[in-house]
């Protein structure tokens, strides 16, 4: 499929899930046996529709390249996890993917639809430290908090390339 008609697909398919949650399903069963124990609790605490994004891209990743390491595809699958300490509505998720302001600071957290952007800004980071007080994988931290800015770090790369096809 060329590139912009899977943008677009994506694109249709993230609006349709903002106003019909109920539609996502995310592999749950296929989460739970990759994250040990303590990630799959906060695996559980993402919503849904960002659930099964990173199934998806965990999935993907898997597929195309079958000898990913196991931190790679827990990272995938915890991506996001940042995200989860707020709940967004259908416009506000819509917004973000729009516009997202790139001066915002990564601490005090902020309130309202500024703190909705603070988050997803920084939810590399935010997922990172979750991680790391749940006693996760440095690794999986690691790769979670560089995964939109990856640098030198391959796996981070690679996760970052499958998560903008989605």
């Amino acid at each position: 499929m060329v590139a912009s008609a899977r943008w677009f697909k994506n694109a249709f398919r993230r609006t349709l899930l903002a106003f019909a949650p109920a539609k996502a399903r995310a592999d749950d069963a296929f989460a739970q046996g990759i994250l040990s124990a303590e990630e799959y609790k906060l695996y559980l605490k993402m919503d849904v529709r960002d659930r099964c994004h990173a199934c998806l891209v965990a999935k993907t990743l898997s597929a195309e390249k079958p000898d990913a390491s196991l931190e790679l595809l827990r990272a995938a699958l915890l991506h996001d996890v940042g995200k989860s300490g707020i709940s967004y509505s259908a416009w506000q998720r819509i917004a973000v993917h729009l516009y997202t302001p790139r001066d915002l600071p990564l601490q005090p957290r902020l309130k309202g639809m500024r703190g909705i952007w603070q988050i997803n800004l920084h939810h590399g980071i935010y997922g990172a430290q979750m991680i790391r007080q749940a006693g996760g994988s440095e690794r999986v931290a690691e790769i979670i908090e560089r995964h939109h800015k990856p640098h030198r770090d391959g796996e981070a790369a690679l996760l970052k390339t499958i998560d903008e096809r989605f």
